[in-house]
């Protein structure tokens, strides 16, 4: 069912196999891009029009341009809709990621570094946001929280959500109770690569934004991909990742647990065990053939663990480090011995989970930090969705007269030796003697 590999030095040239080119560089995508661009420049053309007719045919909903916007009512009959319970555990959850969040926050600040200069930053908030957030079958009001608060933060004034309807025509009402709840009001019906396309352009009834954030599926991704620069985007994540290191102690029940539940998101789920026990290797491997049995999404996790699903046992600790920093996982877990002596030494990862008991599930839901991470080797450059993501940095920059009589000749000497005279002349003009 899943792949048994050994590491060592001879053959560690096996890494970069397992460590595969992102997604964005499989030979299928050339293909898809093309619809995509094909999307969005209809989109562009038409507006509404066109996102009716993709809604149509992509969602099955037959919708009118006054339906594309969610109304009220429709957000006051969600909170009747949803059960009460369950309510209660999603405010109890806004509350922990509002928690985690509100320790980024960053402050401008102003350094007068000597007499008569002053440099300094100043930080304002992006002024309007969209956030996708998958729909359709089903629901993610996690996805929701994550993108919406760190935004709400970070002081953005206007938040736009774009969700994919139902075959009833409405947004999940989960969803829909949770923006209540965020305080979130402006909520479209549209969903895939045509929704991005009109956040970053705007249509008759969709307002543009200045950054586009939230998962979505390969035409989602691609269509962010294809309007950055029009707009910001977080990230362009693939399919989800779990990488586990675990040495002769762990529990192989919670790591079998752990590989099935990344590996039930899609059939393109990545799932690796890491350790140098192969003992540990086999029992985990007894213990997901057991469990798979009785899981709900059984084609898609077998389909994920056998194809992107690894067992892989490690010569050597460095080995092992040495494969975690290559693949830079989205989500990490150390279920070893003193794993905070080890997380010095890991340098590329989106959301790292220490101890047995933190699975990745808590991440996703729970804890406080974003689960909306860099994936397909992107925590090399990338960084979990944050209140910095909805900030933007001003450089201040406050010379007087004599600071810049000082410094004016070795500027104006730069500027030459780059062939930029006017620059030179610029700082010169200010230099002369009166």
């Amino acid at each position: 069912m899943i792949k048994n590999i050994f590491l060592n030095e001879k053959n560690k040239d096996l890494i970069g196999d397992i460590c595969k080119k992102s997604f964005l560089e499989d030979d299928s995508i050339g293909g898809i891009e093309n619809k995509v661009r094909a999307i969005i420049t209809k989109v562009k053309k038409e507006g509404d029009k066109a996102l009716l007719e993709y809604t149509e045919r992509f969602d099955k909903v037959e919708l009118k341009p006054e339906e594309i916007i969610v109304k009220p009512e429709e957000l006051k009959a969600a909170r009747r809709e949803i059960d009460g319970d369950l309510f209660s555990i999603i405010k109890e959850a806004i509350a922990r990621i509002k928690n985690y969040h509100s320790h980024q926050k960053e402050n401008s600040w102003f350094t007068p570094n000597e007499q008569g200069i002053i440099l300094g930053q100043v930080l304002n908030p992006i002024e309007r946001v969209g956030l996708y957030v998958p729909g359709g079958t089903a629901a993610y009001p996690s996805t929701l929280m994550m993108s919406a608060i760190p935004a709400m933060i970070a002081g953005v004034k206007e938040i736009a959500v774009v969700s994919p309807p139902s075959l009833d025509g409405k947004v999940n009402p989960y969803v829909l109770a949770t923006a209540v709840e965020l305080g979130v009001s402006e909520i479209y019906k549209i969903g895939g690569a045509q929704a991005v396309a009109a956040l970053a352009y705007g249509t008759e009834t969709v307002k543009k934004v200045d950054k586009i954030v939230g998962p979505g599926n390969t035409y989602v991704t691609l269509a962010k991909k294809n309007v950055f620069g029009i707009v910001d985007i977080d990230m362009l994540a693939g399919p989800s990742e779990i990488l586990i290191w675990a040495d002769e102690k762990a529990n192989p029940q919670y790591i079998a647990c752990d590989l099935i539940s990344q590996a039930e998101h899609d059939r393109d789920a990545t799932s690796i065990l890491i350790t140098h026990s192969f003992d540990l290797a086999q029992r985990v491997q007894e213990e997901i053939k057991r469990q798979v049995k009785s899981v709900n999404r059984k084609d898609i996790i077998q389909s994920s663990l056998r194809n992107q699903g690894r067992l892989i046992v490690a010569e050597n600790q460095e080995i092992i480090i040495e494969f975690i920093n290559r693949f830079a996982p989205e989500h990490l877990e150390l279920q070893i011995d003193e794993p905070w002596q080890k997380l010095g030494q890991i340098k590329n990862a989106g959301s790292i989970f220490i101890g047995a008991f933190s699975p990745e599930p808590l991440g996703d839901y729970w804890a406080g930090p974003n689960h909306i991470l860099p994936t397909a080797r992107g925590a090399k450059y990338f960084s979990p969705l944050s209140v910095s993501s909805f900030m933007k940095r001003s450089s201040i920059i406050c010379y007087d007269q004599e600071r810049l009589k000082q410094a004016g000749p070795k500027i104006a000497r730069l500027a030459r030796l780059e062939g930029l005279d006017a620059h030179a002349r610029s700082i010169e003009a200010r230099n002369k003697e009166e």
